[in-house]
């Protein structure tokens, strides 16, 4: 495989230190409205789209209103502490448009579109993104390929030419059942398993680590030895 000729980022996690603002605001409405909360709760629902994961609340943790006003309220509650303090993950800003200067660039994230859109609004990175797709827009959210296979048709490029920086184990197999090769920025929240990190190609410590180079080296990782590299 030679050198990405596209990057695609996912954004809670990698760009957005969100996901514990997202179980946060999951969580108060679950217990807010009677409903019972599971200590897997969270996991489960990473990577999932807006449809999925508003009807595991309802089915699986009782909440007792439609799939789509659970997804309004939650959304409704994320966009107002967004707009209070964007939780913005240090070196974020300077690593998009780094990359941006070298290759097209875009999102496939599980948040709502509205979400997505704000995020990179108040990041001031808008300008970076050639495309930006949700999972509510696919047929299926992570882990499967969907979002990723979509955000490489909308930037023209094929996914084996795509690099996907990504966080969450449910993130790492979408990318790499879409056939990408794959930049794992571990969750410190909640970590990706070693199966799930082995199909990474480069494993950073943190979005300050991603850079120009590291990109441009994904082509001839696997010539030089064969294996994960953590950084």
């Amino acid at each position: 495989m030679g050198a990405p000729e596209a990057v695609i980022f996912d954004l809670d996690g990698v760009l957005i230190d969100s996901e514990t603002v997202w179980n946060d605001a999951r969580r108060e409405l679950v217990e807010q409205s009677g409903g019972r909360w599971r200590d897997e709760a969270q996991r489960a629902m990473m990577g999932m789209s807006s449809l999925e994961w508003s009807r595991y609340m309802h089915e699986q943790l009782a909440v007792p209103m439609s799939d789509e006003d659970i997804s309004e309220e939650v959304v409704s509650r994320l966009e107002g502490l967004y707009r209070k303090r964007l939780p913005l993950l240090p070196g974020a800003r300077e690593a998009v448009r780094a990359l941006a200067s070298r290759w097209p660039l875009a999102i496939a994230s599980s948040a709502n579109r509205s979400i997505i859109a704000l995020a990179l609004e108040l990041a001031c990175l808008s300008d970076c993104f050639t495309a930006s797709v949700s999972s509510e827009e696919v047929a299926h959210g992570k882990p499967a390929p969907d979002v990723y296979l979509e955000a490489a048709r909308r930037i023209s490029h094929e996914p084996a030419g795509c690099a996907a920086v990504e966080d969450s184990a449910n993130g790492l197999r979408a990318a790499a059942a879409a056939g990408m090769s794959v930049i794992a920025i571990p969750n410190r929240a909640f970590p990706p398993g070693e199966q799930a990190l082995s199909s990474a190609d480069v494993v950073l410590e943190s979005i300050e680590g991603l850079s120009p180079a590291v990109v441009a080296r994904l082509g001839t990782r696997g010539a030089e030895n064969g294996q994960n590299t953590p950084s």
